[in-house]
């Protein structure tokens, strides 16, 4: 009887195999997920609604913070704690023609003039604390009147500056009322 020679079965793959085996999925993985960025949140734009938020969550906040706008605040400015240089605020910003206001003493609404810088008039100034507080304001735009409270609630939108600060006052007199947050 012919003695016929059996070759072995192989077990796993050869080198050539494995490297198809690599591209092929290298492949699939570049271009299914090219221009996909996996774990990064690209920064909203700052707008009145979202300008507290935005600053408290952002990488440039440690603690206390102040936001400088100039140049119908199309350019921003940050400035960590009292005694640091502002740097650009590089995020987006959508804060065009933002009017500052404020109450008075008297409870009247005056808008808010805040000097120049680098010659051009400062059109927003906002400090922002470690607490979570921040400047109390009213902003008003083309898109509408803004609220942003120092404390207490979310910006609140309004259709003029007249009803911003009869909500200011509102709610100032509840704050300081007897104990109603406490």
């Amino acid at each position: 009887m012919p003695y016929v020679k059996r070759y072995e079965l192989r077990k796993g793959f050869s080198f050539l195999e494995l490297l198809i085996v690599i591209l092929i999925v290298s492949m699939v993985y570049f271009l299914g997920f090219e221009g996909v960025e996996m774990g990064k949140n690209k920064p909203k734009a700052l707008t009145p609604l979202n300008l507290k938020s935005n600053i408290i969550s952002s990488e440039l906040f440690y603690g206390k913070g102040t936001l400088l706008c100039i140049d119908q605040c199309r350019s921003c400015y940050f400035r960590q704690g009292i005694s640091s240089a502002f740097e650009e605020y590089t995020s987006p910003v959508d804060l065009t023609n933002i009017e500052a206001y404020t109450i008075d003493e008297y409870d009247s609404l005056s808008r808010i003039e805040y000097g120049r810088y680098q010659d051009k008039k400062i059109c927003l100034i906002m400090d922002f604390f470690n607490n979570g507080s921040s400047t109390q304001i009213i902003l008003k735009n083309d898109k509408g009147t803004y609220f942003l409270p120092a404390f207490f609630g979310e910006p609140q939108k309004f259709t003029s500056p007249q009803e911003a600060k009869e909500y200011w006052l509102e709610n100032s007199a509840l704050v300081s009322g007897s104990g109603d947050f406490y």
